[in-house]
């Protein structure tokens, strides 16, 4: 397989860059996201309930080429399996900790799944079964990848594993081999952007309400740009063309655009406060913020130097992860019962073109 193929595959997987992660009963269409000409930009077209579940889910990934969906059910302790095109379930994995992050390796057929322990699981991604582990800090949880690199870096330590730092670890997803870590005085850090052509990536670090500019190279941190808008910084896309940096924060809810040049606030606007994935759409200029409110925020990117909130699309209560399948023109939410409830699922919507300027 070239070497461009398993990078478009990894990428997907992981919802990053052009290629981007309520209950009970079947919902009622929502009004959807309208263009300033007003067409609509999201159409629900589909939904698949788990009336048995309860807690939260974490993060989706996606295998394209065996029409699968994967959805980490993190207070459950499953990996959920999905038909992709007709979401029909398929299977439920157990034994893991609180999986968070899913990452496909087609070189390997693995899957690497974080679920908050102290090491990485491994599935055989043909047969969903156990293939081993890899060794890291505790607490594994957020990834990012580097395309350039085919590296992977993976968020461990923190307050969920009763400890007051944090690591960057960086792996090799196909060898299995820790390559280094960055650590990090800070005991919540949340989600990464990582550029595919530059030198850098951004990695929020929410307790100190900042996001740390890493150098991959040294492995050192060059800056710390503050988020003042908000408390409580946790998703990161990045458009890297245009370099700007798009981070939601939960209290309130933001969406806030830097520069990732110099770290300065170009614009912001309100947001979900209970956002748990951030969907870059590279094709239509466009982010979506899902919120377990209830709706997703939408925020258009005119260019580098304005962007405009567009209407919300309803979805539904605890919808708050996400993740984007081009090829497919669909975005997946994961609906979570949260707390003391059962009833959860995934819904899709239909991802229309945005309108020619």
């Amino acid at each position: 397989m070239k070497r461009s193929g398993v990078v478009l595959r990894l990428l997907t997987a992981l919802g990053v860059g052009a290629l981007a992660l309520g209950s009970g009963s079947a919902a009622a269409a929502p009004p959807a996201a309208g263009s300033p000409g007003g067409g609509a930009l999201l159409v629900l077209e589909g939904r698949t309930d788990l009336p048995d579940y309860s807690g939260d889910f974490d993060h989706f990934a996606v295998d394209l080429p065996g029409n699968r969906l994967f959805l980490a059910a993190e207070d459950h302790g499953t990996l959920e399996v999905f038909e992709l095109r007709s979401g029909k379930h398929l299977k439920s994995v157990g034994g893991f900790e609180t999986p968070h992050s899913i990452f496909p390796v087609p070189q390997t057929q693995r899957l690497l799944i974080t679920d908050g322990s102290d090491s990485i699981k491994l599935l055989d991604a043909r047969t969903l079964t156990r293939a081993g582990t890899l060794k890291l800090h505790p607490g594994a949880d957020s990834i990012g990848f580097d395309g350039s690199s085919g590296h992977l870096y993976v968020v461990t330590g923190g307050k969920d594993v009763k400890l007051k730092e944090s690591w960057l670890e960086e792996i090799d997803p196909v060898t299995l081999r820790k390559l280094g870590e960055v650590h990090l005085d800070a005991d919540h850090v949340e989600a990464m952007a990582v550029e595919q052509q530059g030198p850098h990536l951004f990695v929020n670090v929410t307790d100190k309400n900042y996001v740390a500019v890493i150098d991959k190279a040294t492995r050192t941190v060059t800056a710390r740009w503050p988020i003042r808008e908000a408390a409580q910084n946790a998703l990161a896309q990045l458009d890297e063309a245009n370099h700007r940096l798009f981070v939601v924060a939960r209290d309130p809810g933001k969406f806030i655009v830097l520069n990732t040049d110099s770290g300065a606030s170009i614009a912001s606007f309100a947001a979900p406060k209970r956002v748990d994935a951030e969907i870059f759409d590279v094709d239509n200029r466009r982010v979506y913020a899902p919120g377990g409110e209830g709706y997703i925020g939408v925020y258009a990117e005119r260019d580098a130097g304005h962007f405009a909130e567009l209407p919300h699309v309803a979805s539904s209560a605890g919808a708050k992860t996400a993740i984007l399948v081009p090829e497919l023109r669909r975005l997946y939410l994961a609906v979570s019962p949260g707390e003391g409830k059962t009833g959860g699922g995934i819904i899709w919507f239909d991802v229309k073109a945005a309108p020619a300027s």
